[in-house]
């Protein structure tokens, strides 16, 4: 089956293709992101292979269906940016990859919520400058501190694990109960409480209609002042313009993002000889007690690789019965 594989790097190359060494598939890569732009370069593909920040809208949909397409096929476990109504009605599959390492989305977690607290960003320039002095570095013990974990799936429960072995008291919120962190002493809580109680918060959930800015101007608000956020889930899961309000206010008291609501236009490439022109974003950077990584939580070795080899899952078992072994279905959005 001919794959035209959308928004590719170097290295999205050489663990799809080390994935697909039997040659069961022909892989034609394009570094543009897939729009209704460039859906043309699909032409004479079964199956589109997408990312993140590709632009699955009905009028791109419409466009790969009309070239003969068939199957959505995403390397990612989010589905957010695919019309899953459309996809439907034009009788299209889609296929994610549900899981890959959970290890390293949560162990990046941790390693934002350490450099915040420590400031190790500062204190790494500090040095090469040669200034030694400490003022402006306390940190505070993370051994009982409160941790709340908004979203406990696989990527949740492996952080809030990691949390529990600082001696952190871990609170959840999440549609359901995994037996297995309130067997290792998490409470789950109603949301308003976790909120309340948390000296860091941390968002492991989807991005849906009902999760979308679940950290607004009144979130934010109801949190202990000087509260630490981490969003490694979805960019528009946190509403930039508040947070740059509770920041300012010092309401916020250090935010660490690995997504951005607009991330589509900036993350993924190399921007540096540019001007940014997303202002919310600029003004984000300004801040001392802000860290921006650029959508990398997922990028491991072990992750790449459970990506691949689960997409080769989906585009075998579409080739063969006609549905990916990983589906995504209109009912998920609801």
């Amino acid at each position: 089956m001919q794959v035209a594989i959308f928004s590719t790097r170097p290295y999205d190359r050489e663990f799809l293709t080390r994935a697909n060494a039997a040659n069961r598939h022909t892989f034609v890569f394009h570094e543009a992101r897939l729009d209704a732009g460039t859906a043309a370069a699909a032409q004479g593909a079964q199956a589109v292979c997408a990312f993140v920040n590709d632009r699955l809208n009905a009028e791109t949909l419409q466009c790969l269906h009309g070239l003969g397409v068939r199957l959505i096929a995403l390397r990612s476990a989010g589905f957010n940016h695919v019309d899953l109504p459309a996809a439907a009605a034009l009788g299209m599959a889609v296929g994610r990859v549900p899981e890959y390492s959970p290890h390293a989305v949560a162990e990046h977690t941790v390693a934002l919520v350490l450099t915040l607290n420590r400031k190790i960003h500062r204190a790494y320039n500090r040095v090469r400058e040669g200034n030694f002095a400490l003022e402006g570095l306390l940190g505070f013990d993370l051994h009982g501190r409160t941790v709340g974990v908004i979203g406990t799936g696989k990527i949740g429960a492996c952080f809030a694990r990691i949390m529990a072995g600082f001696g952190c008291r871990v609170l959840a919120f999440a549609p359901s109960v995994n037996p297995e962190l309130t067997a290792l002493g998490a409470h789950y809580v109603p949301l308003p409480e976790l909120l309340a109680q948390s000296d860091i918060v941390s968002l492991h959930c989807p991005l849906t209609p009902q999760t979308h800015h679940l950290i607004d101007d009144h979130a934010l608000a109801t949190m202990k002042r000087g509260v630490m956020l981490i969003n490694t889930s979805r960019g528009a899961v946190v509403d930039a313009r508040a947070a740059v309000a509770a920041l300012k206010s010092g309401q916020l008291g250090s935010l660490g993002l690995d997504v951005y609501e607009e991330e589509a236009d900036l993350f993924f490439r190399d921007l540096s000889n540019t001007v940014l022109h997303d202002d919310v974003f600029a003004r984000l950077l300004t801040f001392p007690n802000v860290i921006v990584t650029g959508h990398q939580g997922f990028f491991t070795e072990q992750a790449l690789t459970g990506i691949a080899e689960t997409t080769l899952a989906n585009l075998d078992l579409f080739e063969a019965e006609g549905r990916p072994l990983h589906p995504v279905s209109v009912e998920r959005i609801v």
